[in-house]
């Protein structure tokens, strides 16, 4: 069967089964990756590593929109509104939840460098599944736009707090096998270069978007346009190993704050009519990746890592808020809508197997295997119940009706 017949009927069940968990009060998505688990590697197998390999694009395509849709909404004026209580809470709910996983790591196995890598995987989130359910059951209010700001950010941050503690961790490891020291400067350069870049190639791609949707009236004529702007951005981040969620966070930030309103809104407009197939293609691909036999390998370290994550993100963002005056609701529930963790965290595991495996070290080796296994396990956990807390969080919270 060719990949756009299973592709096609994939948007065919997904959709029904989407229905289904809607109707058990669960988000679609929910739906969309079960479905995608059952037919996919962990399953019958109908989406192969051939397969999917060829509609990867796909993937790339959604969250590019995905990290747009969310830049949309990261209107300086609005942001103001939220106070600087949104930075303190960034970096509280990043630092924190480093922190508590490093340190229960740290007192599980009695190994730094092991336990500054988990700590610096526990930022990393997966914004498509809080984006999904928001627009999903059409949240507004505050809290709404807290996570927005949140999930746009904090990767941003995450790939810092990433490059101090892999550099780190490396270090020692060199130490530990050659007796020799390797400087922690080149990572971080790395890591700031990546950061500079994406932002330098959104704001640039946003400001040509900006110029273009100006000469024209048709809402659907701005659609062509800004599909073309997230596609090239994309298309940039991907050659050059930019961050494809940061650069088109800012192509969308810098037009929401330099373009008229009216026009931004007939974009969103449009782009609400795209993203629900956007989402089903996307988790449903999502889910056929998922290796759920990887789950019987969790073991003690995963369980201390979802407990640690969890715990360092909810008491972060509480802890944030509380300092930075934010509303009640903020403080309450805003911890609970960011857990969801997939791509950049099995991104950056997969960095660090590739470093590691270059150290002349067998513990080096087994840090990198043990990383990318336990990773990809709770990914797995995370983007199941990260939706889920999301919506909970969300209607405890007002901002969508049951």
């Amino acid at each position: 069967m060719s990949a756009l017949t299973l592709t096609g009927l994939t948007i065919f069940l997904a959709y029904y089964c989407g229905r289904a968990t809607l109707k058990l009060k669960l988000p679609s998505l929910i739906g969309y990756m079960l479905l995608g688990a059952s037919i996919g590697l962990s399953g019958t197998g109908w989406f192969d590593e051939k397969v999917l390999q060829s509609l990867g694009f796909i993937n790339e395509i959604a969250l590019g929109f995905v990290a747009f849709s969310i830049g949309l909404e990261l209107n300086f004026s609005s942001l103001r509104q939220l106070g600087k209580s949104i930075i303190i809470i960034i970096l509280s709910e990043s630092l924190v939840a480093f922190s508590v996983v490093l340190v229960a790591v740290y007192a599980l196995t009695q190994d730094l460098a092991l336990s500054l890598i988990f700590g610096a995987m526990a930022p990393a989130s997966a914004p498509a599944g809080t984006v999904a359910v928001i627009q999903e059951f059409k949240a507004k209010g505050t809290l709404t736009k807290a996570l927005y700001a949140v999930v746009g950010f904090d990767d941003g941050l995450a790939i810092i707090i990433f490059a101090f503690a892999a550099s780190i961790a490396r270090n020692l490891l060199i130490h530990e096998s050659s007796g020799h020291d390797m400087p922690i400067l080149p990572g971080l350069i790395v890591a700031a270069r990546e950061i500079l870049f994406s932002c330098l190639v959104g704001v640039t791609m946003g400001l040509i978007l900006r110029q273009l949707t100006k000469m024209v009236k048709d809402e659907r004529d701005m659609t062509i346009l800004t599909f073309a702007a997230v596609l090239v951005a994309s298309g940039i981040s991907a050659s050059f190993h930019l961050s494809l969620i940061l650069t088109n966070i800012v192509v969308g930030l810098t037009l929401v704050n330099t373009q008229k309103h009216s026009i931004v809104s007939k974009i969103s407009n449009q782009l609400s009519n795209i993203m629900p197939l956007l989402f089903v293609l996307f988790f449903s691909l999502a889910g056929a990746h998922l290796n759920v036999r990887a789950l019987p390998s969790l073991g003690l370290i995963g369980i201390v890592y979802i407990l640690g994550r969890s715990f360092g993100l909810v008491g972060g963002a509480w802890l944030g808020a509380t300092v930075g005056r934010a509303e009640e609701k903020i403080k309450k529930y805003l911890g609970m809508g960011i857990l969801s963790q997939a791509g950049v965290a099995i991104g950056l595991s997969l960095i660090v197997k590739h470093d590691f495996d270059q150290i002349a070290s067998a513990h080096a080796r087994e840090i990198g295997v043990a990383v990318i296994t336990t990773i990809t396990a709770t990914s797995i956990i995370f983007e199941i119940i990260g939706p889920i807390m999301t919506k909970i969080a969300l209607s405890r919270a007002g901002e969508i009706e049951i």
